[in-house]
C-alpha cells in the first residue's frame, strides 16, 4: 500500500497545502521547527485517530483557526480509498472514510497500515511499562481492530471499578471484577499471540544486525494465566485496591522485557544495545504487518539520522527498500549519501509551514 495524496487545512502550521508523494522514497528537509515532523503526525492521526506527539487534539489545530482537516488519499489492494478528519476546538472529531462517517476508533484503524520509527523510540525500552504497552498496542490494532475495541471496553470497566475502589462501593466490585476478567481474557490472548510473533521475527533480525554477536529475547511480563485465577487474585488484592484507590493488577499494568545474551537490556544495556534492540523491534514490526495484510504498510522516519549510525541506518533501508518510506531530516547530504533510496526519489524543502517540491 501507499499514500498518493495528503491535503491539509489548517493543520498545525499549515495553512492549505495539498503534497503529492511519490510510491517510494519521499524526503521533507528544512531547519527545525518548519513543520517537518507535523507531516508524518497527519498520517499518524489519519491511521491511529491519535497523534504520537500530545493527547490534545485542540493543539493540532492551526493557531487562530478554529477547525483543522486532514484529507489522506492512499492506495490499498489496488483501489484508491480516502480519510477524512475534521477537527475543530470544541473538542469534536469527524472521521469518514471513503465518505462514510464512522462512529468508533476501532473503525478507522487498520485501513492505513503504517510503521513510525521517531527519536523518541530510542526510550521505549528505556521508560516505564507504559511505552512498550503503546508500542504492542498500536501494533495489534492495526492488524486487529476488534482488539481496539476490546482494549477501550477494557479501560472503560478499570475506571468504573477504580470510581468504586474510591468511593468504597465494595458492594460493586464484584460486578466490575467479572467484567474486568472476561475483557482481561481476551486482551491477554492477542498480546500473547504477538509477541511470540515478534520473538520469531526477532529470533533472525537481531543476529543479523549484530554480527551474530547478539541473541535477543522478549519476555511477557503478565500475571494472568486464566479468568478464574485472576479473578482470585483481584479478590486477594481487594483490600490493597481500596487503600490505594486503584486496581493494581491487570492488562493497563503489564509490561515486556528485553534480554540480550540472557541478560535485562534495561539493567545492562549499553546505549547501542538499546538503538539495536529498538531497530530490531521496529522491522519486527514491518514484517509483521506485512504478512498479515499480504502488502508493505509505509514507513515514516523522523529524523532518524540524529539518533542512528550510519550502519543502522543502512540496516532500515535495506529491509524497507520495497517500501514507501516518508523521510523527515534537517542535512540532505545525510540522506542522499545512501544510493539505495536515489534512485526513485522526490524532494520536498520545508520552510515556516511552505513546501517547495
Amino acid at each position: 500500500m501507499y499514500i498518493k495524496e495528503v491535503y491539509l487545512k489548517n493543520f498545525r502550521n499549515y495553512k492549505e497545502q495539498i503534497i503529492n508523494l511519490n510510491e517510494n522514497a519521499n524526503v521533507f528537509y528544512g531547519n527545525n521547527a518548519q513543520g517537518k515532523t507535523n507531516i508524518l503526525e497527519a498520517l499518524y492521526f489519519a491511521a491511529l485517530g491519535r497523534s504520537f506527539r500530545t493527547y490534545k487534539e485542540s493543539e493540532l489545530i492551526n493557531f487562530n483557526n478554529e477547525y483543522s482537516n486532514i484529507l489522506i488519499t492512499y492506495v490499498k489492494d489496488n483501489k484508491e480509498n480516502k480519510i477524512e478528519i475534521s477537527l475543530n476546538k470544541k473538542n469534536s472529531k469527524i472521521i469518514k472514510v471513503n465518505g462514510i462517517k464512522i462512529n468508533k476508533n476501532s473503525e478507522l484503524v487498520g485501513n492505513i497500515n503504517l510503521v513510525i520509527f521517531s527519536p523518541d523510540d530510542i526510550t521505549i525500552l528505556k521508560q516505564g511499562p507504559q511505552q512498550r504497552r503503546k508500542f504492542l498496542d498500536v501494533l495489534i490494532s492495526q492488524l486487529k481492530p476488534k482488539y481496539m475495541f476490546e482494549l477501550t471496553e477494557y479501560n472503560k470497566i478499570l475506571e468504573s471499578r477504580n470510581a468504586s475502589l474510591k468511593n468504597r462501593s465494595i458492594e460493586t466490585l464484584d460486578i466490575w471484577n467479572e467484567q474486568l476478567a472476561s475483557k482481561m481474557e481476551i486482551i491477554h490472548k492477542y498480546r500473547k499471540e504477538y509477541i511470540d510473533k515478534i520473538q520469531e521475527k526477532l529470533k533472525v533480525i537481531h543476529p543479523g544486525l549484530t554480527n551474530n554477536k547478539e541473541e535477543i529475547t522478549i519476555i511477557y511480563k503478565t500475571n494472568f494465566k486464566d479468568k478464574e485465577s485472576f479473578l482470585e487474585l483481584l479478590k486477594k488484592n481487594e483490600q490493597n485496591d481500596l487503600f490505594k484507590g486503584f486496581t493494581t493488577e491487570g492488562a493497563h499494568r503489564e509490561d515486556f522485557e528485553i534480554l540480550i545474551n540472557n541478560k535485562s537490556l534495561n539493567l545492562y544495556g549499553s546505549q547501542g544495545q538499546h538503538r539495536t534492540a529498538i531497530l530490531s523491534l521496529k522491522i519486527a514490526e514491518l514484517k509483521i504487518i506485512k504478512e498479515e495484510i499480504e502488502e508493505n504498510p509505509v514507513l515514516l522516519l523522523d529524523d532518524v539520522t540524529s539518533e542512528l549510525d550510519e550502519q543502522r541506518v543502512l540496516s532500515i533501508f535495506d529491509v524497507v527498500k520495497d517500501y514507501q518510506i516518508l523521510i523527515t531530516c534537517t542535512d540532505l547530504a545525510q540522506i542522499l549519501k545512501y544510493d539505495c533510496l536515489t534512485k526513485n526519489i522526490k524532494l520536498f524543502n520545508i520552510n515556516s509551514g511552505n513546501i517547495l517540491e
